[in-house]
């Protein structure tokens, strides 16, 4: 498929919508769980990030949410031991999230692999807005 070509005009006319940043996939090792099985060791989350940022031109990293800024917050829920739900988690990966202000909404997914026999992950979904 070909460009179209936007004349002056027609580009002036365009009005920035929408802006979403996403992390699908990211996988950490974690502290997590509540059952006692679970504590003294790490299991797999699988984690996916939606932030609607307000809409506006992009044309500088400092325009946008870096992604690695959401990889970083969650490294650092990580790093602070052993949480007992991936509600939790999600929640307070959401709050991290906003506290950017360029943040209007967050949505994290939390899947926990081989938690739920029979099904290839359970998990949350946690959506935080302003």
């Amino acid at each position: 498929m070909s460009a179209l070509p936007l004349t002056a005009g027609a580009a002036h006319q365009l009005r920035h919508h929408a802006l979403t940043v996403t992390v699908r996939g990211l996988t950490l090792q974690a502290e997590i769980g509540h059952y006692a099985h679970e504590r003294g060791r790490t299991q797999t989350l699988i984690v996916d990030v939606t932030l609607e940022l307000a809409p506006g031109p992009v044309r500088h990293l400092a325009d946008t949410v870096n992604y690695e800024a959401v990889r970083a917050a969650a490294l650092a829920l990580v790093a602070e031991g052993h949480m007992e739900l991936i509600e939790t988690f999600a929640e307070r990966l959401a709050h991290a999230c906003l506290a950017d202000d360029r943040v209007r909404m967050a949505r994290v997914r939390v899947e926990k692999p081989g938690a739920l026999e029979g099904a290839a992950a359970a998990g949350c979904e946690v959506h935080l807005g302003r």
